[in-house]
C-alpha cells in the first residue's frame, strides 16, 4: 500500500509560480511510476507530468516548457514546479503512484486568477 500526501496548492495570479509536493509512505525506488494529474470542473482527469518506469519524464503538451517534475529520493517526495501559470491551469492536482495498482493522493487545489 502507498499513502500520498500532497501540498503546495493555492491561489496565484497569471504568470506566477507554485511548487507542489507529493510525499509517499514508501521509497520511490519501490514505486514503478509517479506522476501528477489534474481535474478541472466539468472535465476529466488528465495527465500533467510523470516519471515512467524507466525514470524518463513525460508532459502534457499544454504544460511543456512551463512545468517541471522532479524527485528527491531521500525525502520520498516528488515535486511539480509550475511556472508561467495560466487561468486554464486552474484545477485540483492529484499525485498518482503506480505499483501494480494505482494510488491517488487527496488532491490540492490550484487556482490561477487572470
Amino acid at each position: 500500500q502507498v499513502q500520498l500526501v500532497e501540498s503546495g496548492g493555492g491561489l496565484v495570479q497569471a504568470g506566477g509560480s507554485l511548487r507542489l509536493s507529493c510525499t509517499t509512505s514508501r521509497s520511490l525506488f519501490s514505486i514503478n511510476s509517479m506522476g501528477w494529474y489534474r481535474q478541472a470542473p466539468g472535465k476529466q482527469r488528465e495527465l500533467v507530468a510523470a516519471f515512467t518506469s524507466f525514470r524518463s519524464t513525460m508532459y502534457a503538451d499544454s504544460v511543456k516548457g512551463r512545468f517541471t517534475i522532479s524527485r528527491d529520493d531521500a525525502k520520498n517526495t516528488v515535486y511539480l514546479q509550475m511556472n508561467s501559470l495560466k487561468p486554464e491551469d486552474t484545477a485540483i492536482y492529484y499525485c498518482r503512484a503506480g505499483v501494480g495498482i494505482v494510488y491517488w493522493g487527496q488532491g490540492t487545489q490550484v487556482t490561477v486568477s487572470s
